[in-house]
């Protein structure tokens, strides 16, 4: 064979085995130097909707982490999903991300083929950020103080009972749902436009009871205007140490703690999302956020972007059999 043919081979097998390498090469690459410009985080609310607060604390956390900016973009409006669908719009290349909350794995059951994204298909999990267990609380009209008595008076007088939410699909809604079903009791939920009229009804006895998260109902259970029945979460809330659980009250079916994630569009690379998951993940566990996030009445989680896929997955089903079990349909 001659020099030239060898030289050429020899030129052909390394040019070949550097384009075999590029497509594992890039993504490390990318993920190494990733950011280097300004991120999108989009938040399907108005700016002061918990949801955004959680959103401009992760931003903050990126943009101190990594020397770019990490700019908050609201998209509020029709009930999540405009904020939701434009990310899902958006390039895959880890420049865009977004906060989502239990909207998002409501709709799905909610709206069906209506639903202008598949929560699925369209996005990469990045972490489970942290959950904010409900409480169920009584107006002192009431006279029940546990759940048993409760359920045992809603037994003997049906359809009496009433119960507010900030709207039909919301997850307080979905909450009371859950008792309704789990505890075979008929009671009447009256939706509002917005949470903030509920507990002003509630506390002036407009309302029997509600569902509402620790810190938006913890003064009025201290001061003894609204009664704490039960918290949705696996454990006792901190701030209510006598106050059970559903399941230590006899009814494990309800559960609703509604969960609060950052997300990608389907198609980033795996080694930018799993970068965005570790730093976020380790800020909310070790980090400055974790007593930042439990002081506003947060349990921090800071999962893989595995768990968070898996409980995405599994509240999509959950929420899908309670509102076909309920009849619900939106407003």
């Amino acid at each position: 064979m001659s020099t030239s043919r060898r030289s050429f081979l020899a030129r052909s097998s390394a040019l070949a085995l550097g384009s075999a390498a590029l497509p594992w090469s890039l993504p490390a690459r990318a993920a190494g130097q990733y950011p280097d410009k300004a991120v999108r985080l989009f938040v399907p609310y108005p700016p002061g909707a918990a949801t955004d607060n959680l959103g401009r604390l992760a931003a903050q956390t990126y943009s101190e982490a990594y020397g770019q900016p990490f700019v908050v973009e609201n998209r509020g409006g029709g009930g999540t999903t405009i904020g939701t669908r434009a990310l899902a719009a958006s390039d895959p290349d880890g420049y865009s991300i977004g906060m989502v909350d239990s909207a998002f794995t409501i709709n799905p059951g909610l709206l069906g083929d209506k639903l202008p994204y598949d929560t699925l298909k369209d996005f990469k999990p990045i972490s489970l950020m942290v959950t904010a267990p409900f409480v169920m609380v009584t107006h002192p009209s009431v006279k029940a103080k546990d759940l048993a008595a409760f359920i045992a008076l809603a037994k003997a007088e049906p359809g009496r009972f009433t119960f507010g939410s900030a709207g039909i699909g919301s997850a307080p809604h979905l909450a009371g749902e859950q008792l309704r079903q789990h505890a075979g009791i008929d009671i009447l939920h009256i939706p509002y436009r917005g949470g903030g009229t509920v507990f002003t009804d509630l506390l002036g006895g407009q309302l029997h009871f509600a569902f509402g998260t620790v810190p938006t109902l913890l003064e009025h259970i201290k001061s003894g205007a609204l009664n704490a029945i039960a918290v949705t979460s696996a454990e006792r809330v901190g701030q209510l140490p006598d106050v059970p659980t559903f399941r230590e009250a006899g009814l494990p079916g309800v559960d609703t703690s509604p969960l609060f994630g950052l997300i990608a569009p389907a198609g980033t690379p795996d080694e930018i999302v799993a970068k965005l998951s570790s730093t976020i993940a380790e800020a909310i566990l070790h980090g400055s956020l974790n007593a930042r996030l439990a002081g506003m009445g947060f349990q921090p989680v800071g999962s893989t972007p595995e768990a968070f896929a898996k409980r995405i997955a599994d509240d999509v089903a959950k929420w899908t059999q309670v509102i076909k079990q309920g009849g619900i349909t939106p407003e």
